[in-house]
């Protein structure tokens, strides 16, 4: 065995994919793990990108009456078919519970994950998937009737709570009341639809998520000015795409586009000037953006000009952002941490270089 081989058989995300494999039960062989493009040339040669989204949650990913699917996750999955496929409408969406997601991921029912799902430790390490970005910062709260007039979750010990199984939600709702020592009994609901069902009979007297869905699911209900989200956060959920444990550069072409999207707000490059600029600019930041080096992504099986296509098929992140989610939404969300870091929140885009 040469050093070089050595080397690589010991990089960090070749022994994770062994102790993922390992954990989950299937093999992974070195051929595999080198496979650098295998799933980019599979959607190119499909010519549709298939997305797993949620069953339905305004503001990040629902159906109108037409048929027609909408939403930041939406878009988001829109975005990356242009990047890949040069069209945004070569989409294909696909509903997934929290109970089937990561299943649908490894059995190849979907190219990208993009249904409000936590990066987490034990997620990245036993299901079988990898993390690609970050697209969303966002917490766990609580959803009750205005006219309990509660004013903290702490006021929910003896509640009956409905909340999603095998979530980061369930998990930290059982932290929750250990730390505080509340007591509370489970109504499990597998998705939106069912929770909202359950809500609105009185089955349960709150609705725990994270607060972005939450707000969504709030607007679903038939009187939304009734029900109030409580200011309490018990968590962190970073909200990040998901692939398939068995293509870094797959994952990597994945992650570049999310990032080309924060990289263009922050470098004021909207979707009309993408579409029609090109790589015209006074600045040089800019011109990497649009029009990236051959050389650099060769590896990934994208062209060159992937952001270009990015941006212009539905805006930067902030424009997605303001459209599905901001304060001229029917969520009315604030951008908090997920404004950029010169206005004081967490979305940082590394160079483009």
């Amino acid at each position: 065995m040469t050093p070089a081989s050595l080397f690589d058989l010991m990089d960090p995300r070749r022994l994770a994919k062994g102790a993922a494999a390992f954990a989950l039960g299937f093999t992974v062989s070195h051929s595999e793990l080198d496979n650098a493009t295998s799933h980019m040339d599979e959607v190119q040669r499909r010519g549709v990108l298939r997305c797993g989204v949620d069953t339905g949650l305004v503001g990040f990913a629902q159906t109108d009456e037409t048929g027609e699917w909408s939403g930041f996750e939406v878009d988001l999955c829109r975005a990356y078919a242009a990047a890949f496929l040069d069209d945004p409408d070569r989409t294909e969406f696909v509903p997934t519970t929290t109970l089937d997601r990561f299943r649908a991921v490894r059995e190849d029912e979907v190219d990208i994950l993009l249904r409000n799902t936590s990066w987490t430790l034990s997620r990245a390490t036993m299901q079988g998937v990898q993390f690609a970005g970050i697209y969303y910062y966002d917490g766990q709260g609580f959803l009750t009737p205005a006219d309990l007039g509660l004013t903290s979750a702490q006021e929910l010990s003896g509640a009956r709570i409905c909340v999603q199984p095998e979530t980061t939600s369930a998990l930290n709702l059982d932290d929750y009341a250990e730390r505080y020592g509340l007591t509370f009994t489970i109504v499990s609901v597998e998705t939106v639809a069912e929770a909202r069902r359950a809500y609105e009979a009185g089955e349960c007297d709150a609705f725990t998520s994270d607060v972005s869905r939450l707000a969504g699911f709030r607007r679903s209900l038939r009187e939304p000015e009734q029900h109030m989200v409580l200011p309490d956060v018990i968590s962190k959920e970073p909200l990040s795409p998901v692939v398939k444990d068995d293509d870094d550069a797959f994952a990597m072409a994945v992650e570049w586009v999310l990032t080309s999207l924060i990289a263009a707000e922050e470098y004021g490059v909207t979707q009309s000037q993408a579409a029609d600029l090109d790589q015209i600019s006074n600045r040089p930041e800019v011109r990497r953006l649009l029009e990236v080096n051959e050389e650099t992504i060769a590896s990934l099986g994208l062209q060159t000009d992937f952001a270009r296509r990015a941006i212009a098929a539905g805006g930067h992140y902030g424009e997605l952002f303001e459209r599905n989610l901001g304060e001229t939404s029917p969520l009315q969300l604030e951008r908090g941490l997920n404004a950029q870091w010169k206005e004081g929140g967490l979305l940082y885009a590394p160079p483009v270089r």
